[in-house]
């Protein structure tokens, strides 16, 4: 695609509902951002996680637009939002930013949806006052640190990688060949149709994106999310997807032995990117639990 960064006007021209895009400056940064749903309705602020954007929604989006005001955002460095100074790479960094993007918009969700590490990331906003809403729903949210040899080893590899300039370059060279994005979403324990292949490859091709995924990964420390969560004010639901193979479904029972108050609802024979993989089901656990919040009052 040529250059180190994406461009709208050329990376962007087929992107999924780029009628809803818009790009707004806040916190210095200029952010691409997508809004769906009459603005009278609860506002959802929706996260991604490591190496993902806005596309991530696509499925999701539309369908809880029907019921919510709904932003996504791609977090610094991603997609189409430009990179930020390496230490709002870390997890507060981030947090901070959004919470500028928020306050640029004048937005106050009522729901916040991180997927991932963009479920650390809703949390660590709550926790440090960048936003408030009622409820957290965590995606097979990143919240505690890797154990064993790869929490050891991921940390410091990472940072290696992110100070090596030619690492971002040779990562999107590799991934031309498509049977390299194959092999990272096979990673995922998830099954991508022909376009989310497509899209997810088109991102991690673009060098600027491959180290903005590499620095953040760098710049990550869990353990204060670790001790902080138990004072973590939202309702917090645990999504956890049975074939996840990044983020290890028993990490959402180990959150909620730090916060008892958080329920769990598992989704069995789905993988880490199950929100992709099946957008209606999770629409509708969604929806579930916004009524039970009183979020939204729909029935059925």
């Amino acid at each position: 695609m040529g250059g180190d960064r994406l461009v709208w006007e050329r990376d962007g021209l087929d992107w999924p509902h780029r009628d809803a895009s818009r790009f707004v400056q806040a916190g210095g940064l200029r952010w691409h951002v997508q809004r769906f749903g009459a603005a009278r309705r609860p506002a959802v602020l929706l996260l991604h996680g490591t190496g993902s954007s806005t596309h991530s929604w696509r499925g999701l989006a539309p369908l809880l637009a029907e019921d919510f005001s709904v932003l996504s955002c791609d977090l610094p460095g991603h997609g189409f939002t430009d990179m930020p100074p390496a230490w709002q790479l870390s997890l507060p960094g981030m947090a901070q930013a959004v919470g500028a993007l928020l306050a640029a918009l004048d937005s106050a969700p009522r729901l916040a949806i991180g997927h991932s590490a963009g479920a650390a990331i809703a949390a660590r906003m709550c926790l440090d006052g960048h936003m408030a809403p009622a409820t957290l729903i965590s995606l097979n949210g990143a919240f505690l640190p890797l154990g064993g040899f790869a929490g050891q080893l991921f940390s410091p590899a990472a940072k290696l990688m992110a100070m090596t300039p030619l690492v971002p370059q040779l990562f999107a060279w590799r991934a031309g060949d498509a049977s390299v994005v194959q092999g990272l979403i096979d990673g995922t324990g998830s099954a991508l149709d022909a376009e989310g292949l497509a899209l997810y490859g088109r991102l991690v091709r673009s060098p600027g994106h491959a180290a903005a995924a590499l620095g953040m990964m760098a710049h990550w420390d869990l353990k204060p999310m670790q001790l902080d969560l138990p004072r973590l004010r939202p309702a917090l639901t645990l999504v956890a997807a049975g074939n996840d193979r990044t983020i290890p479904p028993d990490h959402a029972r180990r959150v909620q032995a730090l916060l008892p108050s958080a329920q769990r609802i598992d989704l069995p024979g789905l993988g880490h990117l199950a929100h992709e993989e099946r957008p209606a089901e999770v629409a509708e656990l969604v929806l579930r639990v916004a009524r039970e919040q009183r979020i939204v009052c729909r029935d059925g």
